[in-house]
């Protein structure tokens, strides 16, 4: 029975929702797959030529433990100029395994067992599991619907006690889609600061910010040195496969993650570095050719969902529509087997979010245009049977 010695903490976290619809349509042509998060661009050619160079010059060696010192430059240059945070290359950003990584390290370094990780919901379904995994408790904080999905302070407050520890942010938000100004900010830094928490704020999707522009929460008055920006390459820069995130904050707490960092990973993928050094210098244009497409995208699925009699509020970041299903008798994990066996699209079904997410399905609009026009033509007629 050596499954006995399997740690209970594993034992007791789940697989990943979106991992099993996406496993349910892999491999099946016929299926037109709109779950999984991952930019259906290449990364620029111009990139993949910077790597192929340098992997010719024969640069395939370890790295700093914190990453290429010229990479973390253009990080820390490029947080200036694109969302006003000011950060010193030398210790306080560190390039991680993607931006996954990153968070588990701010986990594993902050979170001692029986400490609470409040979580806005619906989020990421990795939060909660690898906060369980580092001995946090969690605590689930809902962003309602009838709140645009946001984080308010009144609710914030509700469950804030003497063992809250750790706030985890994600906006833009998966798989929401929503954003908070620098007002819905002001606050939340306010809680945060009168019960010393720390903020993990996973910013991935920053520069997909439709609405204006982004604001990290740890742009407020007395926020950066309690907040921990997490972000990476993967999705504004379609580079999923390359593993190249980065962590920024206090050098003492990021001195901390970067001890684990230092045991566990050593460094990210020296090629992948490369690519990222290329894309800050160079690919800037590129990323704001994608964002582009991903708004017209946008429109047109949402657009598209309330057409066919799914209601949807209008997610102004990241790149996933979140409707809801509630009007049709089903709950979102059988509305979604149902469409995937039944029309051929694969959505994710809401209650693997968290708390609000039942009634609820991810859309990602990471397709083609000719994609998502086809996966609207298939649910509309679903929606005829159901309806």
């Amino acid at each position: 029975m050596l499954s006995e010695h399997i740690s209970p903490r594993v034992r007791d976290i789940p697989p990943s929702g979106i991992r099993a619809f996406f496993e349910l349509s892999a491999g099946n042509t016929d299926i037109i797959s709109l779950g999984v998060g991952e930019p259906d661009f290449a990364t620029p050619e111009h990139v993949r030529a910077a790597c192929i160079r340098a992997l010719n010059r024969g640069e395939t060696r370890y790295t700093p433990n914190a990453g290429l010192p010229e990479l973390r430059e253009e990080i820390a240059v490029y947080l200036q100029n694109s969302f006003n945070l000011c950060y010193e290359p030398t210790d306080e950003v560190i390039v991680t395994v993607g931006s996954s990584e990153a968070l588990d390290l701010a986990l594993r370094a902050f979170t001692a067992p029986g400490d609470e990780v409040i979580i806005p919901a619906p989020s990421y379904i990795a939060y909660s599991p690898m906060a369980h995994l580092n001995g946090g408790v969690i605590v689930e904080v809902e962003a309602a619907a009838e709140q645009g999905f946001k984080l308010t302070a009144e609710a914030l407050q509700k469950v804030i006690t003497p063992r809250s520890k750790l706030l985890m942010v994600n906006f833009p938000n998966n798989p929401t889609g929503a954003v908070m100004t620098y007002e819905d900010w002001l606050p939340i830094a306010d809680i945060a600061k009168a019960h010393n928490l720390i903020v993990i704020s996973d910013e991935i999707y920053a520069e997909l910010t439709y609405s204006g522009k982004h604001t990290s929460i740890a742009s407020l008055p007395g926020m950066q040195e309690r907040t921990i920006v997490i972000s990476g390459f993967s999705k504004a820069f379609a580079m999923t496969g390359w593993r190249v995130g980065y962590a920024c904050g206090n050098r003492e707490l990021l001195a901390a993650m970067l001890k684990i960092h230092q045991y566990t990973a050593m460094c990210a993928p020296v090629l992948g570095q490369i690519a990222a050094i290329e894309s800050l210098r160079h690919g800037l244009p590129d990323k704001d050719a994608m964002k582009e497409c991903f708004d017209q995208r946008r429109g047109l699925l949402v657009a598209g969902l309330r057409s066919i009699g799914l209601p949807c509020h209008e997610p102004h970041g990241a790149f996933y529509a979140f409707p809801s299903i509630t009007h049709t008798g089903l709950n979102s994990e059988r509305f979604a087997l149902q469409l995937l066996h039944e029309s051929g699209v694969a959505a994710v079904p809401g209650h693997v979010f968290g708390a609000g997410g039942e009634g609820y399905i991810r859309v990602s609009y990471a397709a083609s245009t000719q994609k998502l026009t086809e996966a609207l033509e298939r649910m509309e007629g679903f929606m005829k049977v159901k309806m």
